[in-house]
């Protein structure tokens, strides 16, 4: 009875309901590229053992002996509950009615017991963090001592999506200020972890990427209708995990799903005292990206003071990147990923304020692919701690005590979040000299002069461009996905830069992974490679030179460009090389590459050499993009993209590196009027097949009027070849009939 009950209530996607466009219109044609037919694994199991809240904390401010911790439900988080209790009521607190805060608990620095929980952690997919969001609430009660009842709840999980337990909090606190007792804290631990999101479906890093950088509702909405069939067929079958009576997740096997509106966020509900509160749990997070921020926030409250009155700011290699006048948010990067000391100030501010500030710099610096910065992150903190502040290197903390801004040797950056000016430090560390930074001293003459003679000299990283770009988005309010999608890009461009750094100054990198059958130097990662390659593309065939193409990494319009780009940012590269974000990026890429061993004869090399050619799809996008290409070359890669675009996961590369938001599918689209017809042949085939993409659909569906009128062009050409071929084949084998009926044998 239990099991056809279970049954029933699953609701099956309607192909005739509001998602029936959901999937492309060829989906059944032979030629579609559909993902590899397995299982889809869900992001929160059914019968995970891994609750959504661990812990819940009550502190109340005492007149007579300050801050103290309540109750820990259901059990003891930290021995050191008069430190829990200070974070729990910040400074200040009672002069607001309510004020929100987050913080982390870390472990001990040097810990070796630590260490290893970590990496186990690691292992299973868990943050070694503990995120803590904190709702203090004050109540003016004159029969008090202090004329008002401060009290703050907390609860404890490893989601980085904490922000979503707000609402829950709010109702906690205020029937906990009725009622006093654990079985307040209970009911809302009950509550919390009997919220059912085991139907958001697992996604890749590049998955994540492609649905964070696009507004399209309905990206990837078939993992979900492949999640509710998957869940039907286990209920007929009898295989849905049943947990334990009275677990959190018990009540959600009868739970009826459906397809989501918007497939960025999960729509789900949390049952409190028998009243539903709807919550939405984003689908796709990036790391370093801890509870609900603003970049625009960010960008406005430092941007603004700077573009209408810039100061200078005290000059130094690893930070000031364009000199004097770099902007706020360079600096604030540059520092970051230096991993420099970073302080916000919010002086006579919400705790929450400077919270999300730190929140926001970290996702900042992060770009979604860096490491390294939530776990040194203290959201907020107060004076009483700044010695154990201090023993963490790096830190990025969040005050709102002014006693900071008068001791310059605890911070190495500081900025005012009332003001919007950072200021660095008097006491910070010179940059010590590199070989990397010696390498282009030795060059700077001749570097200067080529500044001064270039139109872009006096921005020779780009940087101010950059800022420019973002500024202008904003001012046009694109949306904060756009925003997160442009500085993922200009961090993705940092390594590209600091992988050519590497190889230029010492002769290789980490931070590329190469097969074997590339070569070691990149063959045409600047312009100056065109000519080299124009007098071999006579020699060599369309498509031999599209089996041919070679080179990775960032691309420059010219030498020149190079060189001064590098040196410009040599000082920061090198800051960059000894620090946590940089080996764990180095890490990250050694676990996401797998590199096909070295061959060890001829025979292997040559099955190598056979099977699917190696291609740095952003760099041959950038070429496209950036360099003045002959037809020969532009061919050449039309025909090497279209060669490797050739499953599900090659196309997801391609679509990741395309953003609907920038240019999207535009500079592909202009291979359909290139002059030689393989390559137009090549490029609609291409289009094709991302069109029969499940996320690719949504790309060439704006490729705009004359690129569709292309693409048709081509469809419609390659459908009347293919014809005709038919009728020529079907006609020769008329006339070949009565000859082979006379030719048999007596």
């Amino acid at each position: 009875m239990c099991k056809s009950a279970a049954v029933r209530s699953i609701r099956l996607p309607s192909r005739n309901g509001s998602h029936a466009s959901s999937q492309p219109s060829s989906a059944t044609r032979h030629n579609t590229v559909q993902r590899p037919a397995k299982r889809l694994k869900s992001q929160y199991p059914l019968d995970s053992a891994e609750p959504h809240v661990e812990y819940i904390l009550v502190a109340s401010f005492d007149i007579d002996r300050g801050p103290i911790m309540e109750h820990q439900y259901p059990g003891a988080i930290s021995p050191d509950e008069h430190m829990l209790a200070e974070l729990m009521l910040p400074d200040q607190t009672h002069m607001r009615q309510q004020d929100w805060t987050m913080f982390f608990l870390h472990k001990d620095n040097g810990n070796q017991e630590d260490e290893a929980a970590e990496k186990a952690a690691r292992r299973q997919a868990r943050p070694p963090l503990m995120y803590v969001l904190n709702l203090v609430n004050t109540k003016q009660d004159s029969s008090v001592k202090r004329g008002a009842v401060v009290k703050a709840m907390a609860i404890c999980t490893r989601h980085s999506f904490l922000h979503i337990y707000k609402p829950l909090l709010l109702l906690a606190l205020e029937d906990y200020m009725k009622s006093p007792t654990p079985d307040t804290l209970e009911l809302l631990y009950t509550a919390l972890n009997s919220m059912d999101v085991s139907m958001m479906p697992r996604l890749s890093r590049t998955e994540r990427h492609i649905l964070q950088a696009t507004d399209a509702k309905d990206m990837f909405v078939e993992k979900f209708e492949q999640m509710i069939a998957q869940r039907a067929d286990d209920a007929l079958a009898g295989r849905l995990p049943l947990p334990p009576v009275g677990s959190p997740g018990r009540s959600a096997v009868a739970a009826p799903y459906v397809v989501p509106r918007d497939t960025h966020e999960l729509e789900s509900k949390i049952v409190y005292n028998g009243t539903p509160i709807p919550v939405r749990v984003p689908t796709a997070l990036s790391p370093e990206t801890v509870g609900d921020f603003s970049l625009i926030k960010l960008i406005q409250t430092f941007g603004g003071p700077h573009q209408s009155q810039p100061q200078p700011f005290a000059l130094h290699p690893h930070l000031t990147s364009s000199g004097a006048y770099t902007h706020p948010i360079i600096v604030l990067i540059n520092a970051m990923l230096t991993q420099k000391r970073v302080i916000f100030l919010g002086h006579n501010q919400p705790s929450g304020e400077v919270a999300e500030a730190v929140l926001a710099a970290c996702a900042l610096a992060s770009g979604g692919l860096l490491k390294g910065f939530t776990r040194h992150a203290f959201p907020y903190t107060d004076l009483t701690k700044i010695d154990e502040l201090l023993k963490v290197p790096g830190f990025i903390a969040g005050v709102t005590n002014p006693t900071f801004a008068y001791h310059p040797e605890w911070w190495d950056l500081i900025c005012d979040l009332p003001t919007g000016r950072m200021k660095i430090s008097s006491s910070i560390e010179p940059a010590p000299v590199t070989e990397g930074t010696a390498y282009f001293h030795q060059h700077q003459h001749s570097l200067l002069s080529n500044l001064q003679k270039s139109d872009h000299g006096s921005d020779p990283t780009g940087d101010m461009l950059f800022m420019d770009d973002v500024t202008r988005s904003i001012s046009s309010r694109h949306g904060e996905a756009i925003i997160r999608a442009k500085f993922r890009a200009y961090i993705t461009k940092f390594t590209r830069v600091a992988a050519a750094f590497e190889e230029t100054v010492y002769g290789a990198s980490n931070l590329t992974a190469l097969p074997p059958t590339e070569v070691d130097k990149a063959d045409g990662s600047t312009s100056s490679s065109s000519a080299a390659t124009g007098s071999r593309t006579r020699a060599m065939s369309l498509r031999t030179l599209g089996r041919n193409v070679k080179g990775h990494g960032y691309v420059w319009p010219s030498e020149e460009a190079k060189a001064r780009e590098l040196a410009a940012s040599a000082a920061r590269i090198e800051g960059w090389r000894n620090t946590r974000s940089y080996y764990a990026f180095i890490s990250d890429l050694a676990s996401q590459t797998k590199a096909p061993p070295c061959p060890k004869s001829s025979a292997s090399m040559a099955d190598m050499l056979a099977s699917k050619q190696y291609l740095d799809i952003y760099h041959s996008l950038s070429k496209l993009r950036t360099l003045r290409l002959s037809s020969a070359e532009a061919g050449a890669i039309y025909l090497a993209l279209e060669a490797y675009c050739n499953d599900y996961q090659s196309i997801l590369e391609l679509l990741e590196l395309t953003p609907m938001s920038e240019a999207g599918l535009f500079h592909l689209a202009l291979g359909l009027w290139h002059e030689d017809g393989r390559v137009r042949d090549a490029v609609t085939t291409l289009l094709d097949r991302i069109r029969n993409h499940p996320a690719g659909r949504l790309f060439v569906a704006r490729i705009g009027g004359w690129a569709s009128a292309g693409f048709a062009r081509g469809l419609q050409g390659k459908e009347t070849r293919v014809k005709s071929a038919h009728e020529e084949a079907s006609m020769n084998g008329h006339l070949l009939a009565p000859l082979s009926i006379n030719a048999r044998p007596s």
